[in-house]
C-alpha cells in the first residue's frame, strides 16, 4: 500500500500565523491530512471548519505541554503532576473529537529542574504507567488511540523523559493496552540509536505513527544528511505500513520556496524526479512520494 503523509502544522509554513491558515496551505500543497502540537489559540471549530473547506484529515494532536514558563514539556511522567495531566488529558480528548482526530500524543515530560535522571527513573515510570492506563481507560471510550514519543537526549532536549524506542517498547508491554502505541520519530531514532532498519522491523508491531525529518539538520527529507528516505520509504511499504508519515521538519527557507504549486519540492537527490501528479503512485522498481518532491527511477 502506498504511504500517506501529513504535514505538521507546528512546523511546516511557519511563515503563516494562523493554524487554520496553515492547514489551509497544506491542502495545496498536496497533503491529505496534517497534525500539529497542542493548538493553543484555535478553536476547535474553526479548525475543524478549515479542514472540512480544505477536504483534509487531523491525523494527530498532543496533550498540553503544562507549565511551559515554568519549562515543562508534558505530564505523563512527572510526579506529582498527575491531576494536572488528567486534566489536560481530557482537555486534548475534547478538542480532538471536536476536530475528528483518532491520535493524542501523551507527552511524557522532562526530569524535574535540581533532580537526577538516574534518582527520579524509577518514581517517573511509575507515574507514567499510571497515567498511562488511565489515558488508555479515557481513550477508549472515544475509540482513539494515544501515542508515546521518544524524543532525543542529546540534542533536542536533554531532559526529556522518554528518549529511546526501547524504553517507550518497554513501557508499552507493563501497560499492557492495545490502544496505545509508538509514535516513531525518525529524526530522534537515528541521533539516539541509528540503526533504523532494525528498529523499524523490532518495533513495526506497535508502531501507530511516524515522523520524518533529515539528520542532523532537521529540514526536508531531500535535504543533503545521513538518511536515505528512498530506502526508508521502501521499507515501510515492504512492511506494509498504512499510517501516516508525518513531516515534521523545519523548512531551509519559506515552506512554500521548496515546493511547487502542486505541491511537489524543488530540490531533490540525484536519481529523483518530480512526480506529475498529487496521487502517490506504486509500481515496480518505482516509489512516488509528490508531497516530498521524489520519484524513484525504475
Amino acid at each position: 500500500m502506498a504511504l500517506r503523509f501529513s504535514a505538521n502544522l507546528s512546523w511546516l509554513f511557519p511563515e503563516l500565523p494562523a493554524l487554520p491558515a496553515r492547514l489551509e496551505a497544506a491542502a495545496a500543497a498536496g497533503f491529505g491530512a496534517v497534525e500539529a502540537a497542542w493548538p493553543a489559540g484555535c478553536p476547535a471549530q474553526e479548525l475543524r471548519a478549515a479542514a472540512e473547506r480544505a477536504g483534509v484529515r487531523i491525523a494527530l494532536l498532543n496533550t498540553p505541554p503544562g507549565d511551559q514558563e515554568a519549562g515543562e514539556l508534558g505530564l505523563a511522567a512527572v510526579p506529582g503532576r498527575q491531576a494536572a495531566f488528567r486534566q489536560g488529558l481530557e482537555a486534548a480528548v475534547h478538542y480532538a473529537r471536536a476536530v475528528g482526530c483518532p491520535r493524542i500524543h501523551v507527552m511524557a515530560g522532562r526530569v524535574p529542574l535540581g533532580t537526577d535522571r538516574a534518582a527520579v527513573a524509577g518514581e517517573m515510570e511509575t507515574t507514567f504507567i499510571e497515567n498511562l492506563r488511565y489515558t488508555a481507560d479515557l481513550l477508549s471510550q472515544e475509540d482513539m488511540i494515544g501515542l508515546l514519543e521518544p524524543i532525543n537526549s542529546r540534542i533536542t532536549d536533554p531532559r526529556y523523559y522518554l528518549n529511546t524506542p526501547h524504553q517507550a517498547a518497554a513501557i508499552l508491554e507493563k501497560v499492557g493496552r492495545p490502544n496505545l502505541k509508538l509514535q516513531l520519530d525518525l529524526f530522534h531514532c537515528q541521533i539516539m540509536d541509528g540503526n533504523l532498519s532494525r528498529n523499524l522491523e523490532t518495533y513495526f508491531p506497535l508502531i501507530g505513527h511516524i515522523q520524518i525529518a533529515q539528520v542532523p539538520g532537521r529540514h526536508e527529507p531531500d535535504s543533503p544528511g545521513e538518511l536515505n528516505f528512498p530506502y526508508i520509504f521502501e521499507l515501510l511499504e515492504s512492511l506494509g505500513y498504512t499510517g501516516y508519515v508525518g513531516c515534521e521538519y523545519a523548512p531551509k527557507g519559506e515552506c512554500s520556496a521548496g515546493l511547487s504549486p502542486t505541491g511537489r519540492a524543488k530540490h531533490r537527490p540525484a536519481g529523483w524526479v518530480l512526480c506529475q501528479d498529487r496521487q502517490v503512485l506504486r509500481g515496480t522498481g518505482t516509489g512516488c512520494y509528490p508531497y516530498l518532491g521524489m520519484r524513484a527511477l525504475s
